[in-house]
């Protein structure tokens, strides 16, 4: 009934986007765009952490690699994706101690079980990881594990959704906003959308029936009328104020700067980093490391497909030479960004 509803829609084309991994996988794996009117372009914005994560980090993080005390330990999906000119998966094959773990907290394991040995983990996510992090540094600093060590690379999204409406190059009318962010730092965290760019957005949850309501509400209040609205339907886990435990975490071990977007650039206010406390838990102190450094994507277009300017089968690599076994820009290693879109 909803699709029904969707497809009666014969005005001017409506370009949503949504801004979270989770969601953009379902819309593929559900094969949501097919079955909408030509009139509703949906986009995919800088929603997956692999895919905004800059050269500088891997490359920092190969750098890391070289010293024969060290064991790196990170997600899987980063494992792929280049840096400047190799990936870590490279470097594993070479024989460096990269692992893969399942759990941010497999972290603390493996540092109590070699303790001779200085673990570096790759804390990339955005604000849906960081309580995460933010406990694992906690209970190192409890416990008085001092074998680890944290490559930080922890994203905020508001900055993020500001450039991208700022922009106004893509002509976007609604957000559906990343469900999980809103998990931690609530409803009220995306009101600007609604408040400073007069945009109808939408927070929901993750299965196929979710996102069509989000689109059909977003549709429903630009009909309406209402595009300075934010409809939260995901109100069984995002709640107006989040989960005040996990910010009150994150406010304790993390401080907010710019922060590098692969392919973007600096955006303001946009990176969490450690606090003075606990500072001492990173990486790049301890090796001496450059993050300060642009990034020259210059043949890759994931940053326009994230900005929402093109989508995936617009770049000039897209199943030539860059392809899930052989990606060449992070775009390729999102299971959800490398399918083919209408």
């Amino acid at each position: 009934r909803l699709l029904d509803k969707i497809r009666e829609h014969q005005g001017a084309e409506i370009r949503i986007m949504e801004v979270c991994g989770t969601h953009t996988q379902s819309i593929a794996k559900n094969a949501i765009k097919p079955l909408l009117p030509n009139e509703i372009k949906l986009l995919s914005g800088p929603g997956c952490p692999v895919c905004v994560t800059p050269e500088i980090y891997i490359d920092n993080a190969i750098n890391i690699l070289h010293y024969n005390h060290v064991i790196l330990v990170t997600f899987g999906d980063l494992m792929k994706v280049k840096g400047s000119s190799e990936s870590l998966d490279t470097q594993r094959i070479k024989g460096k101690k990269a692992e893969i773990i399942y759990s941010p907290f497999d972290v603390i394991k493996i540092a109590q079980d070699n303790p001779d040995k200085l673990i570096v983990f790759l804390a990339i996510g955005f604000e849906t990881t960081a309580p995460l992090i933010a406990s694992i540094i906690k209970i190192s600093e409890e416990k008085k594990i001092h074998n680890i060590k944290f490559l930080m690379s922890l994203k905020v999204m508001p900055p993020i959704l500001r450039e991208i409406l700022k922009r106004q190059r893509n002509e976007l009318n609604g957000i559906i906003c990343p469900g999980h962010v809103a998990t931690i730092m609530g409803e009220k965290y995306f009101q600007f959308i609604a408040d400073e760019f007069n945009i109808s957005s939408i927070i929901c949850g993750f299965e196929a029936l979710d996102i069509i309501c989000g689109i059909y509400l977003i549709m429903k209040n630009i009909r309406d009328g209402q595009v300075s609205k934010l409809n939260n339907i995901y109100k069984k886990c995002v709640y107006p104020q989040g989960n005040i435990k996990a910010k009150k975490l994150m406010n304790e071990v993390f401080e907010v700067k710019a922060g590098l977007w692969r392919g973007i650039g600096f955006i303001e206010d946009s990176e969490l980093v450690l606090s003075r406390k606990y500072n001492k838990y990173n990486a790049a102190v301890e090796f001496q490391l450059d993050d300060a450094i642009g990034n020259t994507d210059s043949l890759c277009d994931c940053s326009h497909i994230l900005l929402g300017d093109k989508a995936p089968v617009e770049c000039n690599l897209f199943g030539k030479v860059c392809n899930p076994e052989n990606p060449k820009g992070p775009c390729m290693v999102s299971s959800g960004l490398h399918t083919f879109p209408k």
